[in-house]
């Protein structure tokens, strides 16, 4: 019971719905992963789609250099737009997936998935308005990268109260803004150098205070 009332929380739209509802609790399994742990690999099979009830994943790419940059992440409420598209088209998974921060699930056979496509109405609303919620974070990306110099993109990520509050240190690694960004830790470092030097940031081993908006 608790499971349910949980889903239909955090799953409003598809929670009304109590054959599909009870489609989710019968079919489904419930997991949990530690922080850290990948979910899926570039080029594995989706055999599986979860029903996020807590926590984070991180979706990325990965470069022949070792880069990174992430794409989109997944919380509570939410699914992965690829692991869904991957399944519907019998593809292999085009990233990396990892958990970032102790996870929670509803996981969902691939083939169960597929069924609801083809029969389900309010899955099918919801799969579609998920991939045009995602196929726009993509788009926002794609035009940062483009069309933005790093240190604009490094000035709106440091602008983001949520995760750097004004005059508050946040723990985070210039590797780990880099990863974010999609650029190497050096090129970080020296604009966080300047930052600092502007008075805009502090700098301290493993954590940034932002002092002032950079923008």
């Amino acid at each position: 019971m608790e499971l349910q009332q949980r889903f239909e929380r955090l799953f409003p739209g598809l929670g009304k719905n109590e054959p599909f509802l009870q489609s989710v609790l019968g079919m489904g399994q419930l997991v949990s992963l530690p922080a850290g742990q990948h979910i899926c690999l570039e080029g594995s099979n989706c055999s599986h789609l979860a029903f996020v009830l807590a926590g984070t994943g991180r979706v990325y790419k990965l470069s022949e250099s070792g880069r990174e940059i992430t794409l989109y992440r997944v919380g509570a409420g939410e699914c992965c737009i690829l692991t869904l598209s991957c399944i519907i088209s019998e593809k292999r998974f085009p990233a990396f997936a990892v958990s970032e921060s102790e996870l929670e699930a509803i996981v969902i056979p691939a083939a169960v998935i597929q069924d609801w496509m083809d029969n389900n109405r309010s899955w099918r609303r919801y799969a579609w308005d998920l991939i045009a919620v995602r196929l726009g974070d993509v788009i926002s990306l794609v035009e940062e990268v483009t069309f933005r110099r790093m240190d604009e993109r490094l000035g709106f990520y440091l602008n983001q109260e949520k995760i750097f509050p004004l005059g508050e240190k946040t723990s985070i690694t210039h590797q780990q803004i880099a990863a974010e960004l999609g650029t190497s830790r050096e090129v970080i470092s020296r604009l966080l150098k300047d930052l600092e030097q502007q008075k805009i940031v502090a700098l301290g081993r493993g954590w940034i205070r932002r002092l002032q908006s950079p923008m």
